[in-house]
């Protein structure tokens, strides 16, 4: 199993592994101001939902612990404060404002405390929201393998692994529990541009893992399914609305569009931190807008587009529920009506 992790706590100190510099540099950069935590996880050097609201939960202890008050409502004005300006870096992941919301309940469950133990209080928290998803993800997992079979070939998008939450990771925890009892399943990996997460992060940890993994470009996927060697489709899932829509890195819909196609289940991996019951359908989810210069600009030695050229760049899209065959999460597999089913996960 990994040996890395994307944020790791230790003594007192947060450091992020930066996802930037995969797969040709294995770095782990520290987090001192809250500027360094929102610079990381708008340019993704944190990704991953799970692992965002780690990241956060930590990051916004980082930010506050250092505040020089007594006061608890200047302590949890600061903290407010802060709390929104990471908020900030990444709208459509429903963890990072779960998670910050998380820590802000504990401090408000204080109210009257000495500052001093609201502190100690919020690195306790964070440090439960990490041993959580640990807990979640491995669940997940088992979940996941109990729909497959040894021998299938599995198609992904972008990166729901290791690096993107605790040990396992959502999509790919089946495929790790599969690898370590002799599944032997063959993985198709989409490059999923334009930031290539399936290609620098999802081949680079599944190869690392000895797994059998194959890259293939975002528009092979048709074809790879024609051949008759995709038997499931797993993805992850950014947020999920109360209807069962799922935002996910951008491409993730067009999948399952093709996987109902050719008759291949799409599975959806979500914990239940990821579900968003406030939100009633996909259309409502707030779709993050990057710069067009991640298309053309960001891989290449020279610029691979005119000059001026207009650009759409969304970083994600919504696949509609009734392209998704189950969604997975830790307390177990929901099927259709996700209306009804998602509420008593």
């Amino acid at each position: 199993m990994a040996d890395f992790a994307p944020v790791k706590f230790i003594g007192e100190r947060l450091f992020f592994l930066d996802q930037t510099l995969l797969p040709n540099e294995e770095r782990y950069i520290e987090m001192k101001t809250k500027e360094d935590v929102r610079e990381a996880i708008y340019n993704l050097r944190v990704r991953g939902a799970p692992a965002i609201g780690i990241a956060a939960a930590y990051g916004i202890y980082i930010s506050v612990k250092d505040i020089k008050t007594d006061s608890f409502n200047v302590f949890l004005n600061e903290f407010r404060d802060i709390k929104h300006y990471l908020k900030s870096a990444r709208p459509t992941a429903v963890n990072l404002s779960w998670a910050l919301m998380r820590m802000e309940n504990r401090i408000t469950g204080l109210s009257g405390s000495p500052v001093s133990d609201i502190k100690r209080e919020l690195l306790s928290e964070a440090e439960k929201i990490r041993a959580e998803d640990e807990a979640a993800c491995a669940q997940i997992g088992e979940y996941g393998l109990s729909l497959l079979k040894p021998g299938m070939g599995i198609l992904t998008h972008c990166n729901a692994g290791a690096l993107a939450a605790s040990k396992y990771g959502t999509s790919l925890a089946p495929i790790y529990l599969g690898y370590e009892r002799g599944y032997n399943f063959k993985v198709f990996a989409c490059e999923t541009r334009p930031l290539l997460q399936g290609a620098r992060l999802t081949a680079w940890e599944l190869s690392r893992a000895g797994a059998d993994v194959t890259l293939i470009c975002d528009n092979m996927a048709s074809i790879v399914m024609k051949n008759g060697w995709i038997d499931a489709v797993v993805a992850g899932c950014d947020r999920m609305a109360a209807n069962g829509d799922g935002a996910n890195k951008i491409g993730t819909s067009g999948l399952a569009i093709l996987a109902k196609e050719y008759g291949i289940p799409f599975y959806m991996f979500v914990p239940v931190s990821t579900i968003d019951l406030d939100t009633a359908v996909g259309g409502d989810i707030k779709i993050e807008l990057r710069d067009g210069a991640e298309i053309y600009k960001m891989w290449y030695k020279n610029d691979m587009a005119p000059a001026g050229v207009k650009t759409y760049n969304p970083a994600f899209d919504v696949t509609e529920a009734k392209y998704i065959t189950a969604v997975i999460t830790e307390k177990g597999i929901v099927y259709p009506p996700y209306g009804e089913n998602l509420k008593n996960r």
